[in-house]
């Protein structure tokens, strides 16, 4: 059974920053494409990062420079660290696997909540 669990959000203040986790099981994450997307309030999802299985990294316009996404294979875990965090930044974080076959998005988490307001 494929399982992705989200962790680390919160109720953080604007300029503070956060760590985000993804435990997952039940596929090989060590060969999948892993990606961070958000929902914000009222809008689409956004896909502001993604890691592939060498560990390079993309990131979306909107949160360059800010956000770090990071995976150990080891402990089949994704991570995103997201700095100097803004009111905009408020959203639903899921993490979620690639898939080459359909090209989407094939496995979710559940979400973790950030929250970012003074």
């Amino acid at each position: 059974q494929v399982q992705l669990v989200e962790s680390g959000g919160g109720l953080v203040q604007p300029g503070g920053s956060l760590r985000l986790s993804c435990a997952t099981s039940g596929f090989s994450f060590s060969k999948a494409v892993m990606a961070w997307v958000r929902q914000r309030p009222g809008k689409g999802f956004e896909c502001v990062s993604s890691i592939n299985m060498e560990g390079t990294a993309t990131y979306a316009d909107s949160v360059s420079g800010r956000l770090r996404i990071s995976r150990d294979n080891s402990q089949n875990t994704l991570y995103l660290q997201v700095i100097n965090l803004k009111s905009e930044d408020t959203a639903k974080y899921y993490c979620a696997s690639w898939s080459h076959a359909t090209q989407g998005f094939d496995n979710w988490g559940q979400g973790t909540q950030v929250t970012v307001s003074s």
